[in-house]
């Protein structure tokens, strides 16, 4: 079975971890039995400052011919963030439905926490973000632009039919750990979106009497990922207060280098997208010490939807053993080992359980 793959690396680090995320998943298609046809589109910010644009205007065709697609990392200095953002990753998630965003948090065992005395038992959430819409809207505008009078509106727009289908996946995804969802709102100061988003969870959690739920008002909720991460399982949160706290639970896991997220169109109508949270880093670009454990992680997620759950599982299984077992690490973690080395550490321990699995 060969799986069509669509590259994009990106700026900065994103050309470096992809290459060696591809490594890795190419190792797993030996162990598993499949292999991958890989596209690379060379489209970013360098991209644009040759053309103008981030991607070409036939890009988003291009990309619908594959069954996903592999992200590094978009923005460099010079290039304006909403420039980059709007010119690639939204037009993206928009077009082709990938109105789920799916970051997992988790803190594992050789990894220190920020927080005094936590365990790996006790951050192991994930973060439902919902893709498409909620604050990141192109409704609204600025009038009077350089004047003393200048405004700027900028409207958030929430949909019964996207937050529904939002919590829904939650609650189905709670289904699969340990039963409970808890929403992420603002409803005391947001007079209108967020008690529209109160009513849907209400009206949704109704439908699934077998999951908890819990309702936090976002700064509560803040609070909570740092006061009492092991009461979380499930979060569910429109699309600026997933973004965040899904940047904070990477940060109370240990690094943001390590966390992954999946851009899902579940129906698969579409092609979804696999990145890691990180950025392009521009700081550490070049010099080969960029964390991949975030890629790779992204990798593990885009071979559980297309089917391959054991090599999911297993990358997974690698990247723990790494950590737990070794002292291989990058800079990020407090180590020295370089980019490559980390991504070779994993290949390791992937084929000793590759091998395990082999003899049962």
């Amino acid at each position: 079975m060969t799986h069509d793959i669509a590259v994009i690396p990106g700026d900065g680090i994103g050309k470096e971890v992809v290459a060696e995320a591809r490594r890795v998943m190419e190792r797993a298609g030996e162990i598993w039995g499949f292999d991958f046809e890989w596209t690379e589109y060379e489209w970013g910010c360098e991209y644009f400052t040759r053309t103008g644009e981030m991607m070409p205007s036939e890009g988003l065709d291009l990309l619908r011919r594959h069954e996903s697609i592999f992200l590094g990392a978009v923005g460099y200095p010079g290039v304006p963030d909403h420039v980059s953002l709007w010119g690639l990753l939204i037009p993206i998630r928009r077009t082709f439905e990938q109105y789920i965003n799916l970051r997992p948090v988790k803190l594992f065992e050789g990894i220190r926490s920020p927080l005094a005395g936590v365990s790996p038992e006790d951050i192991d959430l994930v973060v439902v973000r919902e893709n498409n819409e909620g604050e990141y809207s192109e409704v609204g505008g600025r009038l009077y632009r350089g004047s003393a009078q200048e405004l700027a509106v900028q409207e958030s727009i929430f949909t019964r039919r996207s937050v529904r289908r939002t919590m829904e996946f939650a609650f189905d995804l709670a289904r699969s750990r340990d039963g409970a969802v808890t929403s992420a709102t603002k409803s005391n100061g947001i007079i209108h979106t967020m008690p529209f988003w109160d009513e849907i969870f209400a009206e949704v959690g109704g439908e699934y009497e077998d999951v908890r739920t819990e309702q936090y008002h976002i700064d509560a909720l803040s609070a909570a990922f740092v006061l009492k991460p092991e009461s979380l399982d499930v979060v569910v949160g429109s699309n600026l207060f997933g973004d965040i706290l899904s940047d904070l639970g990477a940060a109370v896991a240990g690094s943001i280098g390590i966390a992954p997220s999946a851009n899902l169109n579940p129906e698969r109508d579409y092609p979804s997208m696999f990145e890691p949270v990180h950025g392009s880093a521009p700081d550490i670009a070049g010099q080969g010490i960029a964390n991949p454990i975030g890629q790779i992680w992204s990798g593990a997620m885009m071979l559980d939807h297309l089917g391959h759950e054991d090599a999911g599982a297993g990358v997974l299984s690698a990247i723990e053993n790494v950590l737990k077992d070794t002292d291989t690490r990058t800079p990020d973690l407090k180590g020295s080992a370089r980019t490559s080395e980390v991504a070779d550490a994993i290949m390791n321990a992937l084929e000793k359980l590759g091998a395990a699995a082999n003899k049962k």
